[in-house]
């Protein structure tokens, strides 16, 4: 169940914890024609930063290792679908052989033919520039409860809270809506 105070009052790290649990996001370049893909997170909660191993010849690798760099937009669903959150940010290419070496697992060889020296892979580095959080708790029968409720009394159902982050460079600042 999604802790509701630490969405109002630790979006960030709760972000990261969330991303850090969850095996894989939809992960997409603003870039038309661009389509969101799942790929599997790796999660640096000290920087910040989320990494993905990709391969170079995919379109969102051919993309990034043309420019180094685009918008892009990472979509999270918890796994108890009690946390959604869309951040965007920018994806770079990073050749950085310690982050290739941080994350590495026989899952992520399983599709690299000639494992952390195969010239197709290629790692992004995705920064966070601003997110929506949408967190409830309760499950399926406080949703049901209510939603009895609002249509009884007319008023909108109390299913959590949102919440607005923006990471500017060096802080965050944080805009709550319930």
């Amino acid at each position: 169940m999604t802790n509701l105070d630490k969405t109002r009052n630790e979006p960030i790290e709760q972000l990261f914890e969330k991303i850090d649990d969850t095996h894989a996001v939809m992960l997409g370049l603003n870039q038309t024609g661009h389509t969101m893909q799942p790929m599997a997170p790796e999660v640096d909660k000290d920087r910040r930063t989320v990494w993905f191993y990709g391969k170079r010849d995919s379109e969102m690798g051919a993309s990034i290792a043309k420019a180094k760099s685009g918008k892009a937009r990472m979509c999270i669903v918890g796994p108890d679908h009690d946390y959604h959150a869309c951040v965007t940010g920018t994806l770079t290419e990073d050749t950085d052989p310690e982050v290739v070496e941080k994350f590495w697992s026989s899952v992520v060889n399983a599709w690299f033919d000639e494992g952390k020296k195969d010239p197709n892979l290629i790692m992004l580095r995705f920064d966070a520039d601003e997110a929506d959080i949408w967190a409830s708790s309760g499950g399926a029968v406080r949703f049901a409860w209510e939603i009895a409720m609002a249509n009884l009394s007319g008023d909108e159902p109390d299913l959590g809270v949102k919440t607005h982050v923006v990471f500017p460079k060096g802080e965050s600042r944080i805009e709550a809506a319930e």
